[in-house]
């Protein structure tokens, strides 16, 4: 899989965030920012990110580090 097509997939999963991958092949490094992840706990955040890949996790992907903020919280990284 491309780095493009994985954030292809990701911003069309979670429409208005800003996502940022790093790799190709099958591992990756991820940044996504969403307003969506306002309240919801990290873990939250990240099930709605591999929630947006399906079944690609394991065949297409093989290892996603993903990160994940809010507006709010990127703009004081």
């Amino acid at each position: 899989m491309q780095a493009s097509a994985l954030q292809e997939l990701i911003g069309s999963g979670i429409p208005g965030s800003e996502v940022i991958i790093r790799g190709d092949g099958d591992h990756f490094d991820a940044v996504v920012v969403s307003e969506r992840f306002s309240g919801l706990t990290m873990v939250q955040q990240h099930q709605l990110v591999y929630g947006t890949l399906g079944d690609r996790m394991g065949r297409e992907i093989h290892a996603l580090a993903l990160k994940t903020y809010t507006p709010e919280e990127w703009a004081r990284q």
